[in-house]
């Protein structure tokens, strides 16, 4: 190619260039226009249905979050700073179940799907809240039942298609404190949970491919079966620990939208969580 072709080409190209980031500033433009609140303004849809609003349902993730076994279960080394290095790096150590995460199926299954493995369509689902703060209050091990799913199923219509079902027990307000583990002088732990007997319901009468909960548990702090683990994410069905802010969303209309890690052979894995409403 001769030299003025090539000067020609590169003209081109960055006039191509300059018009794509025009343009795209213009959009970026119109989006922040279209905003108006507090909360972020999203232009996404899911099964027909815009969104407009983000809540985030997860927790920060430190060395100080509470585990289910009361040992830490994450931990971070700083490898490289600014000051010396010109960028910072940390390395990370972390147990799979720390913090907000994803039970993969095969976290209580000989053979089920590894968290690399989960479908990513199963992972935006419509939101179902079951609230059980007020039983909760007044018991630790409260759990979510078939009545309370009746309930909802009364005030707000069938569980939709492929949904994740939440339960809201208030519970992510004690992360800071011991009741979160709720550890009684027999060493047991006292939290809220699904009932196998809910457990059941969701697998024989929807299509649920989540169950979530604001806890450390499907299963309620005192039970030493995890009989709903065992029943639940053997069918390729994902589970959410430790879910964040669950009244900042509605009882229906939400849309989840599960950020989970996708290491080969992962039970699971810390993930970043968000509802779109």
């Amino acid at each position: 190619m001769c030299h003025h072709c090539v000067i020609e080409s590169v003209k081109e190209r960055m006039l191509s260039r300059r018009q794509m980031l025009v343009g795209g500033a213009a959009g970026v433009a119109a989006i922040a226009a279209a905003g108006s609140s507090a909360t972020p303004s999203v232009a996404a849809s899911h099964g027909g249905v815009s969104s407009t609003k983000v809540a985030d349902m997860t927790h920060v993730i430190s060395e100080e979050f509470p585990t289910y076994f009361g040992v830490p279960g994450f931990k971070k080394e700083q490898k490289f700073n600014f000051k010396e290095h010109g960028f910072n790096l940390f390395e990370m150590t972390v147990n799979e179940h720390t913090g907000t995460h994803i039970d993969a199926p095969l976290h209580f299954s000989k053979d089920g799907n590894s968290v690399d493995e989960i479908p990513v369509e199963n992972l935006v689902a419509p939101l179902v809240v079951i609230d059980i703060k007020a039983k909760a209050a007044g018991n630790p091990d409260a759990q979510v039942t078939p009545e309370d799913i009746k309930n909802w199923i009364s005030a707000n219509g069938p569980l939709p298609e492929k949904c994740c079902v939440a339960m809201n027990s208030g519970w992510d307000a004690h992360v800071g404190s011991d009741k979160f583990r709720g550890v009684d002088g027999e060493k047991k732990m006292h939290f809220p949970g699904f009932h196998i007997d809910a457990t059941k319901m969701l697998l024989e009468e929807s299509s649920a491919v989540g169950m979530a909960v604001d806890t450390l548990s499907l299963d309620y702090g005192i039970s030493g079966d995890f009989v709903t683990h065992y029943a639940w994410l053997p069918t390729n069905r994902w589970g959410l620990e430790n879910l964040a802010n669950l009244d900042n969303v509605p009882a229906k209309g939400a849309t989840l939208v599960v950020g989970a890690p996708k290491h080969k052979g992962g039970t699971g894995g810390p993930s970043r969580v968000f509802a779109l409403m």
